[in-house]
């Protein structure tokens, strides 16, 4: 094979599957698992998580700010609340 991989029977690996998980987790490196010499399966490392970017800004290329943001739309002494 092209690429370094460690070969393994499947009764070991049933009987080590947790530590062989492990393994494979922390080391990066695949293991082949073979029933009678024949290939039935690869342990690959997973793919490193997405990271998203977070919510905060992620509507600058979306939204123009156009006024204040803290100012009443109306006037205060429109408000009908405060017996305007």
């Amino acid at each position: 094979m092209e690429r370094d991989i460690e070969v393994m029977a499947i009764s070991k690996f049933k009987a080590t599957c947790l530590a062989v998980l492990e393994r494979v987790r922390s080391t990066g490196r695949p293991i082949l698992v073979t029933r009678r010499g024949e290939p039935i399966a690869e342990v690959i490392p997973p793919r490193p998580p997405v990271r998203e970017a977070g919510w905060l800004g992620s509507m600058v290329p979306h939204a123009t700010v156009t006024g204040d943001l803290v100012e009443p739309v109306v006037p205060a002494a429109d408000w009908e609340a405060l017996g305007g």
